[in-house]
């Protein structure tokens, strides 16, 4: 099994949590984001995935790409431990958790859309900064309410193992941290975050330990 990564990438982050939740080897191969105008776009990695995003998960010949796809493989393929435990509106609700991450937050905030403000549109950084924080404070803040209000909380996103949320949710905290977002007004979601970067399998995914970190 191979996973195209970047150390910085939530969503490769996401996969990695989940990798080492199921106990699985993995060969990781490194694609920098920035070096070289962005290893992504060079031929090599687009023959991997046309898309010239990361993550890309490689097993038995196959290529499989998106975040989210690739974690719910994991689970089919992998089942124990379960990341979408529990009866059909659990599991909804694990993924609603998810997908307001991986859905509503991440893709305003990921790197080529960064760029893109800059390049493109004149933004300076301090711009793209609160560009940023605005919309990662205002996903985040759904997140917190929907954790909340709802007893299905336990000591993570769903209950007392971790879940498909919580893969999506730990690569958020980092980013929001980087990116100073004031995390005060998300006491849940410190503590879940908190709990979580306890366990072993956060710890090793984390973008500080990866081969390719800088």
């Amino acid at each position: 099994m191979k996973l195209y990564t970047y150390f910085r990438s939530s969503a490769a982050y996401r996969v990695r949590i989940a990798l080492n939740l199921k106990g699985l080897d993995y060969e990781s191969i490194p694609v920098h984001l920035t070096r070289t105008g962005g290893e992504h776009r060079q031929e090599d990695y687009l023959a991997v995935n046309p898309a010239a995003l990361v993550p890309a998960l490689v097993e038995g010949g196959r290529v499989m790409t998106q975040s989210m796809a690739i974690i719910e493989y994991l689970d089919e393929t992998h089942p124990e431990p379960a990341l979408l435990p529990g009866t059909p509106v659990d599991r909804a609700r694990i993924r609603a958790i998810a997908q307001t991450i991986a859905c509503d937050i991440h893709p305003l905030n990921n790197l080529r859309v960064l760029q893109y403000l800059g390049r493109d549109l004149g933004a300076s950084d301090e711009q793209k900064s609160a560009w940023y924080r605005h919309w990662v404070e205002l996903g985040l803040a759904a997140v917190e309410a929907m954790l909340a209000v709802d007893e299905r909380t336990g000591a993570f996103c769903h209950g007392d193992t971790p879940t498909l949320a919580d893969c999506c949710l730990v690569p958020q905290v980092f980013n929001a941290r980087r990116f100073n977002c004031r995390m005060d007004a998300l006491p849940v979601i410190s503590r879940i975050a908190e709990r979580c970067e306890d366990l072993e399998a956060f710890r090793l995914a984390a973008p500080g330990n990866q081969p390719d970190a800088e």
